[in-house]
């Protein structure tokens, strides 16, 4: 079989991909390692989403955003950002009053992943291929191959990796990557409460621990729904991870110093290494990386389905406007330039933020409030971070 894109990885960049690309015409096929019963029923893994408004319109304008129960997107309204046990001067991030009335959207990652499968799953020229296992992929100038398991071979123009972070693709075509490896874990999960969350979410960098809680839409049970991104070192995430939940459930309240009053569990407990990563390069010989085998971001920002919804669209405007062979070095040298761009500035600052506030030496605890103090102030620089939550752009 031939294919004008074989997409690696059938998660929701991967799925997104392969929608835009069969739309413009082109014949694609995704290998997913999972079992299609997974693909069409996600298991819930912790992470939610905070969908731009640009997010939020390419969704819709797919069909996806249909596919999305209403009663499980919560609207963001508020960012908060504190430091220190000092509550009292916080870096707040408010809608525009000229504008939509939120930030963003905060949806569960499953909830998307499972509207883009039901969306690819319906897309003419587009084949979803689960439960594959590849054995070989090669990529020249002159052609690209995938070898599945059982000798099946499969060409294309252009494979496409879109298998995450840790991409075996990325590292089987010789592309490093810079890994920023913070030595802590994350556990993530959804916890109810006492106090309302009031459509805010919360980062907070106290001394020996990040803590975010991200508003989650209402449901007929008792009491409010946050989710809960605690960032530990690996041993204490290891320990809450297993312990039983009364124990969590003190814990928890103790490190969160009752912000949200009283917390319960309210979820499976999923924990992740926080590294990140910028690949060096985004294009090999027919072979493009987007999402988080380009750019895998930190978690602060809850921003990585974004961008890896902006690389995939950049992707498919580039191979729209090149010769007709998706995998030509024109084509993928303009999709790496362009999203090189996108990305870098804010890959850089998020990490070197994210680095100062998480060191606990009282100098640095001294230039986190002042600088929390400072950009309170600067009216531009607050319009500005507030535009890059919302990216409005169509």
């Amino acid at each position: 079989m031939h294919y004008d894109v074989i997409i690696i990885g059938g998660g929701p960049t991967g799925l997104a991909c392969g929608i835009s690309l069969a739309r413009d015409g082109r014949q694609v096929c995704i290998l997913e390692r999972s079992p299609q019963s997974i693909l069409a029923d996600p298991p819930f893994d912790g992470r939610e989403i905070a969908l731009t408004h640009h997010a939020a319109h390419w969704l819709k304008r797919a069909g996806a955003w249909d596919e999305i129960p209403e009663n499980v997107i919560c609207p963001m309204h508020t960012a908060r950002v504190e430091t220190g046990k000092d509550h009292t001067l916080p870096l707040i991030f408010n809608a525009p009053k000229d504008g939509p009335n939120a930030l963003g959207f905060m949806v569960a990652n499953h909830f998307i992943r499972q509207s883009l499968y039901r969306i690819a799953a319906r897309t003419p020229r587009l084949t979803i291929r689960a439960g594959t296992h590849i054995e070989q992929t090669v990529h020249t100038e002159r052609s690209a191959r995938v070898v599945l398991n059982g000798g099946e071979a499969l060409t294309a123009d252009l494979i496409v990796a879109a298998d995450g972070r840790f991409s075996r693709m990325r590292e089987s075509a010789g592309i490093g990557a810079i890994i920023d490896d913070f030595k802590r874990s994350i556990l993530v999960c959804r916890v109810r409460h006492q106090k309302p969350h009031d459509h805010t979410a919360l980062q907070w960098f106290d001394a020996g621990q990040t803590i975010a809680f991200l508003p989650v839409a209402p449901d007929e049970r008792a009491r409010h729904v946050s989710s809960l991104v605690l960032t530990l070192e690996k041993e204490d995430i290891d320990r809450l991870s297993i312990c039983d939940e009364e124990a969590f459930n003190a814990e928890i309240t103790q490190r969160s110093g009752g912000r949200l009053g009283e917390l319960s569990l309210d979820s499976e407990r999923c924990s992740y290494p926080l590294k990140t990563v910028f690949a060096h390069r985004f294009r090999a010989a027919r072979l493009a990386l987007i999402g988080d085998a380009a750019v895998g971001m930190h978690p602060i920002t809850a921003h990585g389905f974004n961008l890896g919804l902006r690389a995939q669209e950049t992707l498919a405007r580039a191979i729209a406007n090149g010769p007709g062979d998706a995998g030509t070095t024109r084509v993928l040298m303009q999709y790496e330039r362009q999203h090189r761009r996108a990305t870098l500035p804010l890959y850089a600052g998020t990490n070197a933020i994210a680095t100062l506030y998480t060191r606990d030496s009282r100098p640095a605890m001294v230039v986190r409030r002042l600088g929390l103090n400072l950009a309170n102030h600067l009216m531009p620089f607050k319009k500005a971070i507030t535009g890059m939550l919302m990216d409005r752009q169509k």
